[in-house]
């Protein structure tokens, strides 16, 4: 397991990198599989000094990524609770591993619901994320999607080859975006 660990306006001091270190290695007893973790340590400027320290765990398994993060006034405190929901992360996924192994279903995608027009954006783009898209069928998007706790999705649906955009609806269900070439 490769483990990288990076700070943001905060010293990595020996202490905190082995106490890091030493949670982490605790992982390979949940799941073996797991090909890389990163964890990020920032402080970070807020008025609340208990959600000043932000810790930040991403865990890349095979066709996966896992990632939890937490804020609290302590590095270690935040780092710990990333650590407990990380830790749950694996469970869930572990549990959804092995019901798709006994034929077990995850919910299915609705059809897309048609796009409606609106009004011109007044903001900018601050940010551009890139990342690779992995070709999976829809049900394992919907898992993926959750797993990270995103509301939305791109993946290259594997059925039919498109890029497409998984998202989750207010009514708990999930729409998918299709683009016509």
């Amino acid at each position: 397991m490769d483990v990288d660990i990076f700070t943001k306006n905060l010293e990595l001091t020996d202490r905190l990198a082995s106490y890091v270190e030493n949670k982490l290695q605790k992982l390979n007893r949940f799941l073996s599989t797991i090909e890389s973790v990163r964890v990020d340590l920032a402080e970070t400027k807020v008025k609340d000094a208990s959600r000043r320290m932000v810790a930040q765990i991403t865990i890349h398994v095979p066709r996966s990524i896992l990632r939890a993060e937490e804020r609290a006034g302590d590095i270690f405190t935040a780092f710990d609770a990333a650590m407990d929901k990380i830790e749950r992360q694996i469970r869930r996924y572990k549990g959804r591993r092995i019901d798709r192994r006994k034929g077990g279903a995850v919910a299915e995608a609705k059809p897309p619901v048609p796009a409606e027009e609106t009004a011109p954006a007044t903001g900018r783009i601050v940010r551009t994320k890139r990342f690779e898209v992995s070709a999976v069928p829809p049900e394992e998007a919907i898992e993926q999607m959750e797993l990270l706790g995103h509301s939305f999705f791109i993946f290259l649906d594997v059925t039919d080859g498109q890029l497409s955009i998984l998202y989750k609806r207010q009514d708990g269900n999930y729409g998918m975006i299709k683009p016509i070439y």
